[in-house]
């Protein structure tokens, strides 16, 4: 099985940073992409940012210009820095991962965390 495991959320007033952890256990052979997306209360879940096993990253518009993702392969971890936070950040964070169990060849399966809330205050 493989477990992925959030950490970094909190309360934090409008302006304010947080780093978001993610860290992925269990069989791995190898992590494709990895990500981060949001649900906010009556909304559904939405991408943030994603990045490839090359480091290519990619951001919705609203997080543009404030949030950066970062990945550190050997840990098989992902991470979120967001700096100038707004209230309509807040919602809860999940990571996920396109994981390649055994071998190049296994069918890679996509796994989720357990979600992370986010609150800014205004």
């Amino acid at each position: 099985q493989v477990q992925l495991v959030e950490s970094g959320g909190g309360l934090v007033q409008a302006g304010g940073s947080l780093r978001l952890s993610c860290a992925a256990s269990g069989s791995i052979f190898r992590i494709n992409n990895m990500g981060w997306y949001r649900q906010a209360p009556g909304n559904e879940r939405e991408l943030v940012a994603t990045i490839s096993s090359g480091e290519n990253s990619n951001y919705a518009e609203s997080v543009k210009g404030r949030f950066t993702i970062s990945r550190d392969s050997a840990k098989n971890a992902v991470y979120l820095q967001m700096n100038n936070l707004k209230p309509e950040d807040t919602a809860v964070y999940y990571c996920n991962a396109d994981v390649l169990r055994y071998s190049p060849f296994s069918v890679p399966n996509v796994y989720w965390g357990q979600g992370t809330q986010v609150t800014v205050s205004s």
